[in-house]
């Protein structure tokens, strides 16, 4: 039996990973789902004053409370900074880590120095105030990779949630070089690549001690190829 962490990206929650999780537990695997604060059903959390340090925090806290050891620990997009961060304070309940399309920092960046000027402008752009809380609203699931006629675009539209907007702004909270000298995956999602993580997919083709892989799929792969990432995370684990 493995056992699997999957963190969600941004503007997502726990919900996205249904897909994949179902097929993973009918292979006989453990799995859990964390939600971020201020994301998904932690919505109502949502406030100026939170940090990658929180976002860590997060995914701590939920290991410690499942007591979960030998984790797969898997972060998705905005939520490859949290598992970064994990690797610093926990790094004996893991046995990988991996980076699905994630982007990636180094010690003291913050997204907004990793964004493309484009990206950063759009997402200043965007910013509006919800109950107090800058946010970004989220975009439309094309942006994810995810067709508008995909069977699935409906349900990820319903639940995608705004992102608060502070959170680009704050470092990420790690000393050592990423990783943590843990063994480390990176999948990049090829079809299309996103531009807000082609240089974090950059970066990893490079370590030489990373495992590099590929799915020939959208942003959202865990959406557009669940099949295919599940049985990429089992070979991966394995």
């Amino acid at each position: 039996i493995l056992n699997f962490v999957l963190v969600h990206g941004g503007f997502h929650g726990g919900w996205c990973w249904r897909l994949v999780a179902e097929r993973l537990r009918h292979h006989g695997h453990h799995v859990t789902t964390p939600t971020q604060t201020g994301l998904g059903d932690r919505r109502h959390l949502a406030s100026n004053h939170l940090t990658l340090s929180h976002y860590v925090d997060d995914i701590v806290q939920h290991m410690l409370s499942e007591g979960v050891q030998d984790v797969i620990l898997v972060g998705h997009s905005f939520g490859g900074l949290a598992i970064s961060g994990v690797a610093e304070r926990l790094p004996d309940r893991i046995r990988r880590l991996v980076y699905l399309d994630a982007l990636i920092l180094q010690a003291g960046q913050t997204p907004y120095s990793v964004l493309p000027a484009e990206v950063v402008a759009q997402r200043r752009a965007s910013c509006i105030s919800e109950n107090g809380v800058s946010v970004f609203p989220p975009p439309p699931v094309t942006v994810f990779g995810i067709p508008e006629d995909h069977p699935e675009a409906a349900w990820v539209s319903s639940h995608l949630t705004p992102h608060p907007a502070c959170l680009y702004d704050t470092p990420l909270p790690i000393t050592q070089e990423v990783g943590n000298g843990l063994a480390c995956t990176y999948i990049a999602c090829t079809s299309p690549v996103l531009s807000s993580v082609a240089s974090s997919q950059a970066w990893a083709r490079q370590q030489a001690h990373w495992q590099w892989r590929e799915l020939a799929t959208g942003h959202d792969a865990m959406v557009t190829d669940p099949a295919g990432l599940t049985q990429m995370l089992i070979d991966i684990a394995q």
